[in-house]
Parts: structure tokens; C-alpha cells; sequence
């Protein structure tokens, strides 16, 4: 029988021990609606209270400033959305936003409904070979009219980390908004609003060990929102619906769990991380590998490689047994090549992205260059015969 070997955690983190005796305790306890004064709904009140504080206090905000979202991505749309309108409704004329070009989808489609819909102007900056920005040519897009600056923190797609501390002087010079997406920082990587120099901070449970559909959006000072999801005053106007206490409690408990282990675990999965990356064209001719050595996230590491269906690999890898991602030109569900990949200039055919955990070993990961290399081989061939 084949032994799974999970090498998607920038997709998915697996559920830390900590959040789901956590995630168990809380549906214990009966929790009831915390808006309601009767004691199910004090229960569930104190309990999101207490997990608020406990996650505002490791992203370095105030506990008023943290709103819970469904999970990351509606944690990025309020802060794109959400922040444009506010500024819309207090008069502000400003129409102009700039991003960079390897933005996470959720980042760019957001970006592009105010422009396509509102009217906004959007400046896209690109990216050097290793993904990374400029911050002088981010600097440069500045306008007058700028209202924000919606800026990833660790690329999701090849780890490159981008210079937010640098932008966000250059965005206060112009008093813009900076938006960090910072889903797959936070709990990883020590990060707080302070360190990144950002006004607004998104974040997603699942990507740190604790429960999927559960995220949050962290506002600086300077940061206003206008509610997506309207109908009640819940969590100060800024979004509306009922929050999953128990989800948020384990979320809570994730975060504190990730921080309390952050450098044990970033160092482990470091030394993989730089194992993998030279090793992997040594098993395997005519492949390029993405992102930068230094500066990086320290769990992903991505490669193309020549002659190889991207979907086709994925899948022979995981009937070996190792689960991992694509971004490749040849994605099923697209048929587009990764536009991080185009925005680097690099090759997009065959995109295979690993990013390791913290009890991710070396031996896991040569066992998966050797099947790596086989399945290469076989669609190679393939390909040729």
C-alpha cells in the first residue's frame, strides 16, 4: 500500500492537534448565538472574546481591529472592496489602485470589479524573474489619487517575498492604504501588522493548522472598511453574519500553536526547502526552478519542466502517493498558463509546486524526487513515442 505523503501545505495545513481538542471542546460546551444575552450565547460571547484577543495579540493589533471572515479569500475582498467603498462613502475622489501582477486571484478579480464596474483606475506592477517587485517601481505608480496598494506578503504560487516594509513608506507619502495579503505568512513566518508595515492584514486559518472557511482581516489606525455582507451590526458594522465560534476558537489556538513553534518549525522546513531545491535538477534534465533561493517563504519551492503535461504529472504523483499542486499551461479547469509564471517570464509547462511542512523529512522528499523523476521519464516518453 502506498504511505500519502502531503506536500500541499500552501494549500491546505493539515488540522494542528492543538485546534481540534480545541475545535471538540468549544462544540462541547452548547454555544449559542454570542449577540444573545441568555447563557448558551454568553458562552459563545466570552469564547469568541477570548479567541479574538489571543489572535489580535500575535498579528499585533487591537482586539477591535480583528474581523473574523469566512477564510481568507473574503477577508481579501473586504479589504479590497471594502476599503474603496468606505473612502467612496466619506467623499473621498480618489479612483486608484495598484497591484502587483502576481497577486492571488482573489486579490486581482476584486481590483478588477472597481474597475470594471466602479470606474477605478488599476496599475499592475510587475515582477522580476524571481517574482519579486520593486518597490521604486511600485513608488513610481503612486499618484496623487491612489486610495490603495494591495501587495502579497510570500507568493503562493514560487515563495518569493516581497519588500512590503519598503512600500508602505512609499505609501504613506501619498496617504494610500496598504493592503497585506499575508495568508501564507501568518503563523509561519512571525509576522505582524507593525512588522510588515501594512494597514490592513489578511490571514486564513487553513493555511496555518487550523480549520478551513475561517479567516480573518486585521486593520491598522489608518484602515476603514464598508461592510460586503449587509443586515445586522455584528463585529462593529465591518461584517455582517454569524461567526462559527468554535471554528474561531481553534483558529485562535492554531495561531497561538504555530507562534509558540515558529522557529523550530521555519528551520526545518528551511533545511527541506534548500535540500529539495538542489536536488530536484539533479534527478531530472531541462528543468527550471522558480523563486528565489534567499528572502523566501520557507516551505514552497516550485519547477517547470519541458515536454511534461503539468495535470498529468500531478495526478502520476499522486498514485505514488505524494500530494502536490499545478499551475501548469496545461490545467484542465483553465486551459491558461499560471499568470504568476508569465509575470516572471518563466516556464509555465509543467509546473509542479511542493511546499512542505514542518514534519515534512529529507527522506520524504527524495522518495518524492525519485517518483518525480520516474513519472517524468514515463510522460516523456510518452510525449515522444
Amino acid at each position: 500500500m502506498v504511505r500519502p505523503r502531503h506536500l500541499d501545505h500552501a494549500a491546505w495545513w493539515p488540522l494542528r492537534p492543538e485546534a481540534r481538542a480545541a475545535w471538540a471542546d468549544a462544540l462541547d460546551l452548547e454555544l449559542g448565538d454570542p449577540e444573545r444575552r441568555y447563557a448558551a450565547g454568553r458562552r459563545a460571547r466570552d469564547l469568541l472574546e477570548r479567541a479574538t484577543a489571543a489572535t489580535a495579540a500575535v498579528v499585533g493589533v487591537a482586539d477591535q481591529d480583528l474581523v473574523w471572515t469566512s477564510g481568507g479569500t473574503e477577508a481579501i475582498d473586504l479589504a479590497v472592496i471594502g476599503t474603496a467603498r468606505a473612502a467612496e462613502r466619506r467623499g473621498d475622489p480618489r479612483r486608484h489602485l495598484v497591484v502587483s501582477a502576481v497577486e492571488h486571484s482573489a486579490v486581482l478579480r476584486a481590483a478588477e470589479r472597481l474597475r470594471d464596474e466602479h470606474g477605478y483606475a488599476l496599475d499592475v506592477v510587475g515582477v522580476d524573474g524571481s517574482g519579486t517587485v520593486d518597490p521604486d517601481e511600485v513608488a513610481s505608480r503612486l499618484r496623487a489619487d491612489t486610495v490603495a496598494v494591495h501587495l502579497q506578503h510570500a507568493n503562493h504560487e514560487v515563495g518569493a517575498v516581497q519588500p512590503t516594509d519598503e512600500v508602505a513608506r512609499a505609501c504613506q507619502r501619498v496617504g494610500a492604504l496598504l493592503h497585506v495579503d499575508a495568508c501564507q505568512s501568518v503563523g509561519q513566518m512571525g509576522l505582524t501588522l507593525g512588522h510588515l508595515g501594512a494597514d490592513l492584514l489578511s490571514a486564513s486559518a487553513g493555511k496555518f493548522g487550523g480549520p478551513p472557511g475561517t479567516g480573518f482581516l486585521a486593520l491598522g489606525p489608518r484602515a476603514r472598511l464598508a461592510p460586503q455582507l449587509t443586515g445586522d451590526e455584528r463585529q462593529r458594522g465591518r461584517r455582517s453574519g454569524a461567526i462559527d465560534v468554535a471554528a474561531v476558537a481553534a483558529a485562535a489556538v492554531a495561531l497561538q500553536a504555530a507562534d509558540r513553534d515558529l522557529a523550530v518549525e521555519r528551520s526545518a522546513r528551511e533545511v527541506a526547502r534548500r535540500h529539495l531545491r538542489a536536488r530536484w535538477p539533479e534527478v531530472v534534465a531541462d528543468v527550471q526552478l522558480h523563486g528565489p533561493l534567499a528572502d523566501a517563504h520557507p516551505g514552497i519551492v516550485a519547477a517547470s519542466a519541458l515536454y511534461v503535461d503539468g495535470e498529468a504529472l500531478v495526478t502520476a504523483l499522486d498514485t505514488a502517493g505524494f500530494a502536490v499542486h499545478s499551475g501548469s499551461s496545461c490545467a484542465a479547469t483553465s486551459g491558461q498558463p499560471s499568470h504568476v509564471l508569465v509575470a516572471m517570464g518563466a516556464l509555465t509547462h509543467g509546473h509542479v509546486r511542493v511546499s512542505v511542512g514542518p514534519t515534512t523529512t529529507i527522506g520524504d522528499l527524495d522518495e518524492f524526487l525519485d517518483a518525480y523523476a520516474e513519472a517524468v521519464r514515463t510522460l516523456r516518453a510518452t510525449v515522444r513515442g
